[in-house]
């Protein structure tokens, strides 16, 4: 799901949802290690995140790199091994 201002080759910040054909679904955050970086320095100057001591996000995936080319390979490998199960959060369940 990328915004406005994302760029394709580089977007390092980025929601991701997978639906499958038994029309369930998942998602993640997925942010890169440059980004987390980024964020945690400007939440020192902020004051978020305790002046940027720390970094939490539900149903996060960290990669090394951005893009979506990259991203969408991870995600693949992920359903091909099976791991998605593991590693996504299932949003299509009612509570």
């Amino acid at each position: 799901m990328l915004g406005a201002g994302d760029d394709v080759e580089t977007v390092e910040n980025v929601d991701v949802e997978v639906t499958f054909a038994d029309g369930s679904r998942w998602g993640a955050t997925v942010l890169s290690l440059a980004e987390i970086g980024r964020i945690m320095d400007r939440w020192e100057a902020t004051g978020e995140g305790l002046g940027g001591s720390y970094f939490q996000c539900p149903d996060m995936i960290i990669v090394r790199c951005g893009g979506v080319v990259a991203i969408a390979e991870m995600l693949n490998g992920l359903v091909d091994s099976g791991e998605f199960r593991s590693v996504l959060a299932r949003i299509d369940i009612e509570e």
